[in-house]
């Protein structure tokens, strides 16, 4: 069985209709790429449909300012993606003429755009013959060769790179690339493929050993760090609140948050409550607006947020109206309290 043909075969039958299928544009390909880096398909379709139709080119986005970004970028997480998008985009408009490099290597130097990314836009733009190894593809050649090195392992990524530039389509490399990753999101699935339709049944080495669930392999564990985060939704005599930019380093660099009380276990209410007097003794009502913390999970951090309503009983300097905080980037989490929480 020709692997490449049967894939790409499968691939012209059962490929999703997806806009950046439809082009060779590398800054719709780019922008593709970026979104779908820890986010499913479903969820950045939308994002990427918003950020072509307000900037429909590299020069557009370069010329946006970062918090416009930020907020079209809201909800989608892993915010570094849109700053170094941001500022690839410029370095794109002004320095390169608003041309993208159409070669593996010179793409790669790009800020923001690692090995994956590279060999995606310069196969599906230029097809140039660059293997595309992501997750559905160490899944797809672990399962269909008995491959049982640890795909979390710093020899994975060459293994299965040399691997995949064996078996790529020379004639047609783009497509084998779209091919193999599709197969591994829609039919070679991490948990419980349908192996009785595959076109591959009949030589996939975890199928015959009965190791599909086994493959591939995986043992590095990611430590989860918990954090305890008391948001103070603080209003004034005039229904005005506060509003701060996160500058640091760190999660949701350069998006916004109201004052923030963190802690390293979680702490009474009489405690937070304390704490809270001792920063704005002015304070003339302090409510913590549900007892039950919400927990948002990162990749490698659980956030457990409480929201605590502080009424003032003055007026604040440079206070935000509820429409000014809607127009502000906040992580997704902030930004759906302030829609739920008019005042």
């Amino acid at each position: 069985m020709n692997f490449s043909k049967t894939l790409i075969t499968w691939y012209l039958e059962n490929k999703r209709d997806l806009p950046w299928r439809n082009t060779t544009n590398p800054y719709h390909i780019w922008l593709s790429e970026i979104m779908l880096q820890q986010t499913r398909v479903a969820q950045g379709l939308p994002y990427f449909l918003a950020f072509t139709e307000t900037f429909p080119t590299v020069s557009d986005l370069a010329k946006a300012e970062e918090e416009k970004v930020l907020k079209l970028w809201q909800g989608l997480g892993y915010y570094s993606r849109a700053r170094n998008l941001h500022a690839t985009a410029k370095h794109i408009a002004f320095n390169l003429e608003g041309n993208f490099p159409d070669n593996y290597n010179d793409l790669l130097k790009l800020k923001g755009i690692g090995e994956y990314t590279a060999a995606a836009i310069a196969s599906f733009s230029f097809n140039e013959k660059t293997p595309v190894v992501d997750g559905n593809v160490f899944r797809v050649l672990a399962r269909y060769l008995g491959i049982t090195t640890d795909i979390a392992s710093p020899k994975a990524k060459r293994e299965f790179t040399q691997l995949a530039e064996e078996l790529i389509d020379a004639a047609n490399p783009a497509l084998f690339n779209q091919a193999i990753m599709e197969f591994g999101a829609l039919q070679c699935t991490p948990k419980n493929p349908d192996c009785n339709i595959c076109p591959l049944n009949n030589s996939c080495y975890a199928l015959s050993q009965k190791k599909v669930g086994d493959l591939p392999v995986k043992v590095k564990k990611t430590k989860t760090r918990d954090r305890f985060l008391n948001y103070l939704f603080i209003t004034d005599n005039n229904q005005k609140s506060i509003a701060n930019k996160r500058t640091g380093k760190g999660i949701w660099q350069n998006l916004y948050e109201f004052p923030l009380i963190e802690t390293d276990n979680p702490e009474t209410e009489t405690e937070i409550k304390f704490r809270i007097h001792k920063l704005y003794p002015e304070t003339s009502l302090v409510t913590l607006l549900d007892s039950e913390s919400i927990l948002h999970k990162l990749s490698h951090q659980n956030l457990h947020i409480r929201f605590w309503k502080i009424n003032l009983n003055h007026q604040l300097d440079k206070g935000l109206s509820h429409d000014d905080l809607m127009l502000l980037p906040f992580p997704i989490v902030l930004h759906n309290f302030i829609e739920n929480n008019k005042y």
